[in-house]
């Protein structure tokens, strides 16, 4: 059996009594970096009066991931292994999406614990009154991937959830602000730590606050919908069933086409 467990993503008391129970019972943990887990295990351990019996750590993260599940034999898995990312939800901007396909497809069996979650937190968080929302995760750091990538999230009739490193949230608030200057935000700051900071605001407002406060930690950016046009959106096919003379009906078709009034009208003459 495998399990994926979801670590806390700052508060330890975040962590479920189910996970800390596998915990203690396996003797194999796969994880994304085994300096952080077992510094990690060792939090937990004092913090709950446990102690963990693991003796293998096999270090499993998005470079190395296909590589390790390659080396395996048939035998790795006949004991419960976990697989726990260093904070947060496996598969959620974390790895474990190929240990799971690599369950599926030999037969293995898997299960994936809930828990903790920034997108979801943040979301929940926000306030925004929308059914639907779309998670983008990191963005690309730099370059043309980026832009597209920003302009089809901004571009979306549906909630955005971002996540941003302290590194880089300034450049994100700078394209917000440029992008979309109107739009409301919602952005969580050190989501469950210490110094947990939520703030709601238009993104043209964004940058200027940045420089008012310390940016210093991760950061998860709700931002409202795209609002839509209240416009009538009329089609090709609207135009041509018009009872109308051919000339209007061609120019009709011109503006909404782009093609000549002439064009238009030879061919629905």
């Amino acid at each position: 059996m495998v399990y994926l467990i979801p670590t806390p993503i700052g508060n330890l008391d975040d962590i479920s009594v189910r996970s800390l129970k596998l915990l203690t019972e396996v003797k194999t943990l796969l994880c994304e970096d085994t300096r952080v887990t077992k510094k990690l295990l060792t939090l937990l351990s004092n913090r709950n009066q446990l102690k963990f019996n693991i003796e293998n750590f096999i270090s499993f993260h998005s470079h190395n991931d296909k590589k390790v599940l390659a080396s395996l034999n048939d035998d790795f898995f006949r004991e419960d292994v976990i697989f726990m990312s260093d904070a947060g939800m496996p598969c959620v901007s974390d790895p474990g999406a190929n240990l799971v396909k690599y369950a599926q497809e030999k037969g293995i069996e898997y299960e994936v614990l809930p828990g903790a979650n920034a997108a979801l937190l943040a979301y929940a968080s926000s306030g925004f009154d929308f059914a639907k929302f779309t998670f983008f995760g990191f963005l690309p750091h730099k370059g043309k991937e980026r832009e597209n990538l920003l302009n089809e999230a901004l571009d979306l009739y549906s909630t955005v959830i971002l996540y941003e490193s302290p590194h880089r949230i300034e450049k994100l608030a700078n394209e917000l602000a440029l992008l979309c200057g109107d739009r409301r935000i919602f952005a969580i700051k050190e989501a469950t730590k210490k110094f947990e900071k939520k703030f709601y605001l238009t993104a043209s407002k964004f940058p200027d606050f940045l420089k008012s406060i310390n940016a210093k930690g991760e950061w998860t950016i709700v931002l409202e919908p795209k609002e839509k046009s209240r416009g009538v959106n009329i089609t090709k096919q609207d135009i041509e069933a018009l009872d109308i003379p051919p000339k209007s009906k061609a120019k009709l078709l011109s503006k909404l086409t782009g093609k000549s009034i002439k064009e238009c009208y030879l061919y629905h003459a």
